[in-house]
């Protein structure tokens, strides 16, 4: 309770996600990559034995950490110290843990499988919460509702069709983070400059040896290959365009809960609320949007952030330089654990969004007549009426019956007043006859069904596997 606990850490992220950024991973990681490279190491004919890589497999899980840490105080060298420990550990293996490797061949390489597997994690949370939006928009996709462009209320929708809008910028969330799954390689083995010297010198000037070990090293991590040039690190250019993807994750996560909360003012659609949720320590009776907020907070820092690797890959120094570190540990860790708190809360709210359709129909009604003039003026003209005239006739009672309903705060009667003008020669029956809202919502319903059966239920089909996935919410 005396030291500082980062929200990112204790409130708003999955376990899961957690545990990637953890120090345990990450020290297991290196583990793993010192036993990769050092079986490369000996498949090309070096001098290591499979005691010794046996050995490091026993205790590749067992960490001695209170001997690192130790060992961290004296040499203040987070890989050497675990070098230190893990040698500790394995007596007959010592001599060849980390052999003719720099710090980036387990800090880089590292990072990397740990963005990997954040990002998977990530795609499986999206297609989550497109899979739950997809059965909220298949059910409300004839609900008609107000349209709203600028927030002003526009040509008739439908609740199943806004919904679409959603889920149309995560699929090109998804795109994005599977085009990043697709192109992130590892860094390999490439030496204090990125030259590979010591293993040039370690393989007596063999530069086919050289090419295989990062070869070899990729397959055993799982990676189809390494980048095919570096400095001492990977390009942090590498580390701006992940999160440039995690930013548009935030942004279409932000559009969607501020959506929900416009949405739940107007008392059309809410976020799920829970039977003893309190809303407000003041006012009682109140259902605030708190998830939604909360994804637009988070969503507002993960946006920012991006700026950070940014910075950093257009400040590196030839080779490298070391202002990247500090940094690169809180943007890129709290950039995923951000995102995937942001999507803890969109899964949840998504697959509990709570619909009033007599909330919907009655606002959608109140401003009908003024969007169904042009019906109207259609339907006049067919009678024998003046075209012309008709217009300014429909522009002086709308603006007659707006001002009523804005100034006076009563009801809209425009379809009253041209009912009763000789002009339009209708009847309050007829007109009434054409205020039906599923005539205003042009193509829609239809639209909402093709584009969930081409677009979404492909990708669905695709990943029936990680469906069924539950939010995980800690507050």
């Amino acid at each position: 309770m005396k030291n500082y606990n980062s929200p990112l850490s204790e409130r708003y992220p999955s376990r899961k996600m957690k545990y990637l950024f953890s120090p345990e991973m990450k020290f297991k990681t290196w583990r793993k990559l010192w036993i990769a490279l050092a079986e490369a190491e000996k498949e090309l004919g070096l001098d290591i034995t499979q005691e010794q890589i046996d050995e490091l497999k026993a205790s590749a899980d067992n960490i001695n950490y209170d001997v690192a840490k130790e060992r961290e105080a004296i040499v203040r060298h987070d890989v050497m110290s675990h070098v230190y420990a893990y040698g500790v550990q394995c007596p007959k293996a010592k001599g060849i843990i980390h052999l003719g490797a720099t710090s980036c061949y387990v800090g880089d390489n590292t990072d990397l499988i740990i963005m990997t597997e954040g990002l998977r994690l990530i795609r499986e949370k999206l297609i989550n919460i497109i899979s739950q939006l997809s059965g909220f928009a298949d059910k409300y996709k004839a609900l008609p509702s107000l349209g709203f462009t600028h927030f002003q209320p526009a040509q008739p929708t439908t609740v199943g069709k806004r919904a679409t809008l959603w889920i149309q910028d995560l699929l090109m969330d998804l795109e994005d983070v599977e085009h990043l799954l697709g192109t992130l390689k590892l860094l390999g083995s490439k030496g204090t400059t990125g030259t590979q010297a010591s293993f040039l010198e370690l393989f007596d000037g063999d530069r086919e040896k050289v090419k295989k070990l990062d070869v070899l090293i990729a397959e055993k991590m799982g990676y189809s290959s390494c980048y095919a040039v570096s400095g001492q690190t990977y390009s942090r250019k590498v580390d701006s365009r992940v999160l440039n993807v995690l930013s548009g994750i935030a942004q279409s996560a932000h559009k969607f809960s501020n959506d929900i909360r416009l949405l739940q003012h107007l008392k059309e659609v809410e976020e799920p609320f829970e039977k003893n949720q309190i809303g407000s320590s003041a006012m009682a009776y109140k259902r605030n949007p708190m998830r939604s907020e909360r994804i637009a907070a988070l969503a507002n820092y993960v946006m920012s952030d991006a700026m950070n690797p940014a910075l950093t890959a257009a400040t590196q120094w030839f080779e490298r330089t070391l202002d990247d570190s500090a940094n690169k540990r809180i943007s890129m860790s709290e950039g995923f654990l951000a995102v995937d708190g942001i999507l803890e809360l969109y899964l949840n709210v998504a697959s509990g969004l709570v619909v009033y359709p007599k909330v919907i129909e009655a606002r959608l009604m109140s401003e009908l007549p003024f969007m169904a003039t042009e019906n109207i003026l259609m339907d006049a003209v067919k009678a024998g009426g003046d075209r012309q005239e008709l217009h300014e006739k429909i522009r002086e009672h709308s603006m007659a019956a707006g001002k009523r309903v804005k100034e006076e705060g009563l009801d809209n009667d425009l379809l009253d007043r041209i009912a009763g003008d000789p002009a339009f020669n209708m009847t309050k029956e007829q007109l009434t006859g054409l205020m039906k809202p599923e005539n205003f919502v042009g193509c829609a319903p239809a639209q909402t069904s093709e584009f969930l059966q081409q677009m979404v239920t492909p990708v669905l089909d695709a990943n029936k596997e990680v469906l069924g996935i539950t939010a995980e919410i800690n507050v």
